[in-house]
């Protein structure tokens, strides 16, 4: 078992890089990458040159290229000491024309142009728009190369920096000469110092807090490992890590009274704990000096309602849960009565699922539940309170996969009834008690238990729909709306996030059909 476990899970991380790459080739290779400009209203407000670079400096945000400009090639030149800052500064004023450059200028564009031959970038001067010898708006001389960014390269980069380890190292300020370094202590400060709460707090950390207790399962939280799925590059969640997007929760503020370092106690949201550092926050901010005694300053807030993941995980745990309760009852009634008036029922709901799309029957199932009064529009001040806003996006996740669970157990267990194996019990005297409850359901069920994380998975992956018809603000909804918006970082994040559920509910499932058959055995043995 465990060499098997092994092997499958070596297995899935090549899956999983495939698809990743796939999703990548997909994005960056076949999708014109001018469509993310679409809705981008910035776009629309420069002009001329100003809009060129506007539109490479994106596509190097978004993954596409490598995007150089002249100018910062001649500040790295003079902060390695090739060249004085007299010289960076004569180099730098290229004229609106080519003819209008001066000697050193033609000199060091040059050699910037061998420099971008040997690494493979092409360069492109755009020259000055004028009207009537002014300059037009956005209209100002560039220069810069580019290259686009190659598949391998850019699954190595986003592989190799996928999971980052917070260390005393990761800020870059001089205040942390000399004084980096971990801390440990009993009292943890976020507390007042009076509690009893273990934590360890870092100097030149990223974080604040690595590792710190509270009363919330899991009780031990930490900051020391976190995963780099990239950056959001529009919308409500332009600039922000894909991966705090998913797990942030949401909702209205919960206030409490806390004790800043200063020692200043107040009714705030602030979660201590998630304390990041912020270089000269301090400085000129009389509210963060009052509660802060350095530069970590940028806090999340506590609110009273789930992640995006935590919506998708509680909808999608609970309709499979009601599905199996309602499904496999039935599905077995079904196969008892078989050709009776249960069993045409219950083929009738199948086949009526299984023909109608699934927005079509989310839509009448939306339809149906405002008539009788449910909530049909998801709010999340109200819905922690208010069991009407779950009902209709569970039932719509449920009711599809009662509709297999009915199939698949109705087929398994006519299987079984109609084996060999069962008409030699019968022939041995076993009751048909016996024979249904120690043969033919035990069968019926390995395939169905195995479909278990599978079944969740797929209550996950089902409700993209269903979450953007009821406004559920889950995983589903950000992917659509990422979609739509051309948003890569979050395209690419969430995909490895469900390719990686994926594999997982994979292997689980053949962990619980090992347990539930013993005569299951993942051990390869020689013949």
């Amino acid at each position: 078992m465990k060499q098997y476990l092994i092997k499958r899970i070596l297995r899935s991380l090549v899956s999983i890089v495939i698809v990743v790459a796939i999703v990548m080739i997909l994005i960056y290779s076949l999708l014109n990458r001018d469509m993310i400009f679409a809705q981008d209203p910035m776009y629309t407000k420069v002009s001329n040159n100003q809009q060129v670079i506007y539109k490479y400096r994106n596509w190097k945000n978004y993954g596409y290229i490598d995007y150089v400009p002249y100018t910062d090639w001649l500040q790295d030149l003079c902060n390695k000491g090739e060249i004085d800052e007299e010289t960076r500064r004569a180099a730098a004023s290229f004229g609106r024309k080519p003819e209008n450059d001066s000697e050193i200028v033609t000199e060091y564009i040059a050699k910037f142009e061998a420099y971008c031959a040997e690494n493979g970038y092409t360069v492109q001067r755009l020259n000055a728009v004028t009207n009537r010898k002014k300059l037009a708006p956005g209209g100002a001389q560039q220069l810069f190369a580019y290259r686009d960014r190659s598949l391998l390269l850019r699954l190595w980069t986003y592989f190799s920096g996928l999971i980052q380890v917070d260390n005393i190292h990761n800020v870059e300020d001089p205040e942390f000469d000399g004084e980096r370094k971990l801390s440990f202590t009993w009292k943890d400060p976020a507390y007042g110092g009076e509690k009893f709460s273990p934590a360890v707090m870092g100097n030149g950390t990223t974080h604040k807090y690595l590792l710190y207790c509270t009363n919330k399962f899991p009780f031990i939280h930490q900051n020391l490992l976190f995963l780099n799925l990239g950056k959001s590059y529009s919308g409500n969640n332009k600039d922000q890590d894909v991966y705090e997007i998913m797990t942030t929760t949401q909702g209205n503020w919960v206030q409490s009274v806390i004790t800043y370092p200063t020692g200043l106690v107040e009714n705030s949201a602030d979660d201590l704990h998630t304390a990041v550092y912020v270089a000269g926050s301090l400085e000129g901010n009389p509210v963060l000096q009052d509660r802060f005694t350095d530069n970590y300053t940028s806090t999340q807030t506590v609110k009273d309602s789930f992640s995006r993941i935590g919506y998708s995980f509680v909808i999608a745990i609970i309709s499979t849960v009601l599905a199996y309760l309602i499904g496999l009852p039935i599905g077995l009634w079904m196969a008892l009565k078989k050709d009776k008036l249960i069993d045409k029922i219950g083929t009738a709901y199948i086949v009526f699922i299984t023909a109608v799309p699934g927005v079509g029957y989310i839509l009448m199932f939306k339809a149906a539940g405002a008539a009788l009064g449910l909530k049909t529009t998801f709010q999340m001040t109200e819905a922690n309170s208010n069991i009407s806003y779950w009902v209709l996006p569970i039932v719509s996740l449920a009711l599809p996969w009662v509709a297999s669970l009915m199939r698949w157990l109705r087929r398994y267990m006519i299987d079984q009834m109609n084996s060999d194996y069962v008409k030699f019990a019968r022939s041995g005297g076993l009751s048909e008690n016996e024979i249904f409850r120690k043969h033919i359901f035990k069968n019926a069920m390995i395939p169905i238990v195995h479909g278990i994380p599978g079944a969740i998975l797929g209550a996950m992956a089902g409700a993209f729909i269903t979450e953007k018809v009821y406004t559920v603000p889950g995983i589903g909804g950000l992917l659509i709306n990422a979609i739509n918006q051309y948003d890569n970082g979050v395209i690419v994040g969430v995909t490895l996030f469900y390719a990686t559920i994926s594999v997982v509910s994979l292997i689980l499932g053949d962990v619980l059909m090992s347990l539930v058959d013993p005569r299951i055995n993942f051990t390869a043995k020689a013949r």
